[in-house]
């Protein structure tokens, strides 16, 4: 019984650690939402919501002014946006380092 207890706790435990593993799909997307684009900082109606951290980021964020075509480019916009970010400080949907140079996951 107790062996039992004891292989479903680390079948449970595993699996959340795997379901947690990470936000962001191998191509790059966030719930079908490319990270690359025109992005518009929102209070309200948010698409994402993101916190910018300095270690164990998700996504490596290089802010740009034009060409934000490829992971990790974000050109920050007021209108005709790709995608909306909420700026939170917890229970964020992704969190972003910015970088100058190897941006991207």
């Amino acid at each position: 019984m107790k062996r039992t207890l004891l292989l479903s706790i680390v079948l449970v435990l595993s699996c959340f650690s795997i379901c947690q593993a990470g936000n962001i799909a191998s191509n790059c997307t966030y719930n079908g939402i490319p990270l690359y684009g025109k992005v518009k900082i929102v209070d309200n109606f948010e698409d994402i919501k993101v916190k910018v951290v300095n270690n164990f980021e998700d996504l490596k964020v290089k802010p740009v002014q034009q060409f934000a075509n490829s992971c990790g480019r974000w050109q920050f916009v007021e209108n005709f946006e790709d995608f909306k970010v909420k700026f939170v400080d917890h229970f964020e949907d992704i969190s972003i380092k910015y970088v100058d140079y190897f941006e991207g996951m």
